[in-house]
């Protein structure tokens, strides 16, 4: 197995949808988060190489998740993968720290060149 990654998201069709892409590229799925609160403890627990993360979530949403795991690790990959497309979300994404950000619904092949982008330092 390859690289973990940890998948943030409410909606489990979107979960699923990332776990196929990521175990179809040989990604290790490090466990699923439905809400912030869940992904903070997640990340603590199995510290994966990268985090996908969405925006609107329950409990707590993904950019203050993204901020708190960052506080915990300050080399955190967070990847924002959102429908809030807007201009003002990503940029808020971005300045709170996200390494990239893919808008929904997202192609295959867009997400597997983001993550291994990320994954390079990139």
């Amino acid at each position: 197995m390859g690289k973990k990654i940890l998948i943030v998201d409410d909606a489990s069709f979107m979960r699923l949808n990332l776990r196929n892409i990521l175990e179809s590229q040989d990604y290790e799925v490090a466990g699923e988060a439905t809400n912030g609160n869940e992904a903070i403890k997640l990340y603590k627990e199995t510290e994966p190489d990268l985090v996908t993360m969405d925006i609107t979530m329950p409990e707590k949403d993904g950019i203050t998740a993204m901020k708190e795991i960052l506080e915990i690790d300050s080399s955190a990959r967070v990847l924002v993968i959102s429908a809030m497309g807007q201009e003002a979300y990503i940029k808020k994404a971005i300045v709170a720290g996200a390494k990239h950000f893919i808008v929904k619904p997202f192609k295959k092949d867009n997400v597997v060149q983001v993550i291994e982008k990320v994954l390079n330092g990139g």
